[in-house]
């Protein structure tokens, strides 16, 4: 064990993976590894005695699997999670069904020392551990029971902002962060079947984990899911997801057609929602929806400024249903929001919005629409 302010609770069932996370948290001196599970009931056993700060839990656990661990402990001993896992497919959808569960996030194991890239996932873990210590928690119903917020939202009043002037919009660009895979999957999950209009999608999330993504958020069964091919064709009713290492953006002077830019990273962050946003702006302008989720920083927040000022509307998922009031928050604080409002709102606006009448052409050169 070691000693520090935030206290861990290892789960994982192999010893010499355990020993790896246990001797890389205990390393930091802000860091306690306050017990270690090799089976999912003692891991929901640890966390009702123990209450540690953090949980690093993996998926392929005995006796009680990673997902079904992560709903009890939410239910019954509610702390922050962080799914510690292989990024193989079967396991990497596991753990994203965990974010709906209540994990914070989903990272891959580190390999050993000496192979490539262990000092960087080795740094990734210490820093989203220390990064999830402080986020709120949330208890989580039993599946049996009603959530109190178990009601179907209702659509707001019309006409929504941006919108006065009839224009309909003919894209809708989202980024996320922290909680954004299970604000996604909702969003996704929510939107009417045959959504006429196609999405675009940045979220940030630790390398080898977008393919699983992406197919897992098609299971919603509303919207077809994929991750982006350059040169691809933006089709309705369906999303596309930013790969790894590549900025997500719409080909300038190819109307409707996927770019993948490598340009360097902006704040950090490459895919970043700023260059998205940015990009569908100046080539949307009015015909184009930005949306905000939770999340951690600011990025996206300066494209959503020349977005708006392009003539595009602006969403923000409201503090209490995020995860993180990160991104959104600097978003509104920044006055480029139109509107903010609940994460069980979101779907429903979007539809509103496609149903709008209006010019439906993209724009054809850049400049700002009225």
């Amino acid at each position: 064990m070691s000693g520090g302010g935030i206290r861990v609770l290892v789960a994982e069932d192999s010893r010499t993976v355990r020993e790896l996370l246990v001797a890389l948290l205990a390393a930091d001196p802000e860091i306690t590894v306050v017990g270690e599970a090799e089976t999912g009931l003692e891991a929901l056993a640890l966390a009702e005695t123990l209450r540690p700060d953090v949980v690093t839990m993996d998926i392929n656990l005995p006796a009680l699997d990673g997902l079904e661990a992560t709903r009890r402990i939410m239910e019954r001993a509610p702390t922050r999670i962080i799914i510690v896992s292989s990024a193989v497919r079967g396991q990497a959808e596991a753990s994203f069904e965990a974010t709906r569960a209540g994990a914070l996030a989903a990272l891959a194991k580190p390999e050993g020392p000496g192979s490539p890239g262990f000092e960087e996932s080795a740094a990734q873990l210490l820093r989203m551990v220390h990064a999830m210590s402080t986020v709120k928690v949330v208890r989580r119903w039993a599946r049996r029971a009603t959530p109190p917020d178990a009601a179907p939202a209702e659509l707001p009043p019309a006409p929504l902002p941006g919108l006065s002037d009839g224009r309909r919009p003919r894209l809708v660009a989202i980024a996320a962060s922290t909680g954004g895979p299970a604000a996604l999957h909702r969003i996704l999950g929510e939107l009417p079947r045959g959504y006429p209009l196609p999405i675009l999608v940045v979220q940030h999330i630790a390398p080898g984990f977008v393919g699983a993504l992406a197919s897992w958020l098609d299971t919603n069964g509303r919207v077809r899911v994929q991750v982006a091919r350059e040169g691809q064709a933006l089709e309705p009713g369906h999303a596309y997801v930013a790969p790894d290492g590549r900025h997500l953006a719409v080909r300038a002077g190819a109307e409707g057609r996927i770019a993948l830019p490598g340009a360097p990273p902006v704040g950090g962050f490459r895919p970043s929602g700023t260059v998205l946003f940015e990009s569908v702006g100046e080539a949307y302008g009015g015909g184009a929806v930005g949306v905000i989720l939770t999340g951690m920083g600011s990025d996206g927040v300066a494209g959503l400024a020349r977005l708006r000022a392009a003539g595009g509307l602006v969403l923000a998922q409201d503090e209490a249903s995020s995860v993180i009031y990160g991104m959104p928050r600097e978003a509104a604080a920044a006055g480029v929001v139109h509107q903010v409002l609940p994460l069980g709102e979101i779907a429903g606006v979007l539809a509103a919005l496609s149903q709008a009448s209006g010019p439906a052409s993209p724009r054809r050169g850049g400049g700002r629409s009225r």
